[in-house]
């Protein structure tokens, strides 16, 4: 029998019958042939040995933790999260995020066997990478530098991979020579620590910067804006580009005290009037946008199918102080300048304006007003702007309660962006509107999977302790001439799913504790 390599590989595909000799003598030639191979291999200069890993100081998860982590990153790699929403049972990729978050904020650490299950998790999902990595800890960071497919971690700003602020040359070094989306990182812990000095580095090199790159670095101005960042936002008005012009104009107009919001108040004060004589509010609009205007935020030329006097109006308003309002109408609180009329079917514009002023400057008095109380069962539902983003300035209680009547007095259809503002885990009297909604649309014979994203949400986002309210609903309903065919079992079926996701987290929560 032959005993070159190739040639064996091709009697063991081809078999023996066909090449000649009997099996056994193929298998003995196979092992003598990877004697000789391997033989004959010469050795390499050995490398380096990498450092040891650094120690992780947080407590190792409790052992019914670590099985669950690994089940949860089983399933993903095996793909048990897919688009499907049929089947009974919890859809574990959607878990994840909420167990890592969990597992961070009680200061576990990952086990070490796990870690390149984790770093894989984090590397698809980008949503999962903040917890992931923080669970990984120094150990993940440690990994990521001996696997190019993990090196993501190096550059998201993780625990361990920005150095410590107080140490000025690592941190000149690293704002000058870092790959940005570190340098996006130093710039947010140092707006955390030291807000000047944070400013300091950013005025450096402002003009060198890529403008794409100066527009990231000034969002980040959004956490802890203050005035002191006013004169920079200032000197970007006149940026070259027109996106950073137009955000450096945004954050001024959430500065009340700031000298375009003065501005702009100026402008608004000649725009909007309260006319005696008709009882009404009146309305005269911009008819140009001038080269001032466009300095300070306003984009002169309209979208399709908008007016171009509406459009600037509309600017002009959300970007005014709302305590402009207060003063201009006689000392009124928010709700009496929203009841007051309004003259020449400028409402919507004025409303809508008011609205986006309200979230950007963080008003929970006027948008407390601008929403009003939950619309009633009889009542059109004729939301002003839009109520999600005015809900989520409101606190969290408020905010429940508010979607909670909404959706026991006009059902799920219109509710889906307002209960994702909504606090995790979703207040009781939130979770119980939101099943009993899901009841009567499955009594009422609604088409069960435009609910599915609702479903999906609840499984998340319900308290799990409300599982036992959602569990009589799991029986699969008699189904009749006016229900669409099987609607009945998917109904049951996503009302399984409920109960078990909610019954699943309530375990993975005592695990973690």
């Amino acid at each position: 029998m032959t005993t070159t390599w190739a040639e064996l590989v091709g009697t063991a595909l081809l078999g023996t019958g066909r090449r000649g000799g009997t099996p056994e003598e193929l298998l003995d030639a196979a092992a003598l042939a990877v004697v000789r191979r391997r033989a004959g291999v010469r050795t390499a200069t050995a490398g380096a040995r990498p450092a040891t890993a650094p120690h992780d100081p947080r407590p190792p998860l409790p052992e019914a933790a670590r099985r669950r982590l690994s089940l949860l990153l089983a399933d993903r790699s095996a793909g048990g999260g897919g688009g499907s929403r049929r089947g009974a049972a919890p859809n574990l990729a959607e878990l994840l995020p909420q167990w890592l978050a969990e597992a961070v904020a009680r200061g576990w650490s990952a086990p070490p066997e796990l870690l390149p299950a984790l770093l894989d998790a984090a590397r698809a999902r980008t949503d999962l990478r903040p917890d992931a990595l923080a669970l990984a800890g120094p150990r993940g960071l440690w990994l990521a530098e001996l696997n190019a497919d993990w090196r993501f971690a190096l550059r998201a700003g993780a625990p361990g991979v920005v150095p410590d602020t107080g140490d000025p040359g690592a941190v000149r070094t690293l704002w000058e020579e870092g790959l940005f989306a570190e340098r996006v990182a130093l710039l947010g812990r140092l707006r955390a620590r030291d807000p000047r000095r944070a400013l300091e580095l950013l005025r450096s090199g402002w003009a060198a910067e890529r403008a794409e790159d100066r527009l990231m670095f000034l969002d980040s101005l959004r956490e802890g804006l203050s005035p002191q960042d006013e004169p920079f936002l200032e000197q970007a008005l006149t940026d070259r580009s027109r996106n950073v012009r137009a955000t450096a104009a945004e954050l001024l107009s959430a500065l009340p005290g700031s000298a375009l919001a003065a501005r702009m108040a100026a402008r608004a004060r000649t725009c909007v009037a309260w006319d005696p004589t008709v009882g009404r509010i009146g309305v005269e609009a911009p008819y140009e946008c001038d080269a001032a205007m466009e300095r300070d935020g306003v984009v002169a030329i309209p979208p399709a199918g908008r007016g171009e006097r509406a459009w600037w109006f509309g600017q002009v308003v959300d970007a005014a102080p709302l305590v402009t309002w207060r003063e201009r109408f006689g000392g009124r609180t928010p709700e009496e300048v929203i009841a007051l009329p309004v003259a020449d079917d400028w409402q919507a514009d004025l409303h809508a304006a008011w609205c986006r002023a309200a979230v950007r400057q963080g008003d929970a008095a006027w948008a407390r007003a601008l929403l009003g109380p939950a619309p009633a069962p009889a009542t059109a539902v004729s939301p002003v702007g839009d109520p999600a983003k005015l809900l989520s300035i409101l606190p969290a209680p408020e905010r429940a309660e508010w979607v909670a009547r909404f959706i026991a007095a006009h059902g799920l259809s219109e509710a889906f962006q307002m209960l994702a503002v909504c606090a995790v885990p979703w207040a009781g009297p939130l979770g119980a509107a939101v099943v009993d909604a899901l009841d009567i649309a499955r009594d009422a014979g609604s088409y069960p999977w435009s609910f599915s994203g609702v479903m999906g949400l609840a499984e998340r986002c319900m308290d799990p302790a409300e599982a036992d309210r959602a569990a009589p609903l799991a029986a699969v309903p008699a189904e009749s001439a006016d229900t669409s065919p099987g609607a009945g079992a998917y109904w049951a079926e996503a009302f399984q799913r409920l109960v078990g996701t909610l019954r699943l987290r309530a375990t993975m929560l005592a695990e973690l504790a």
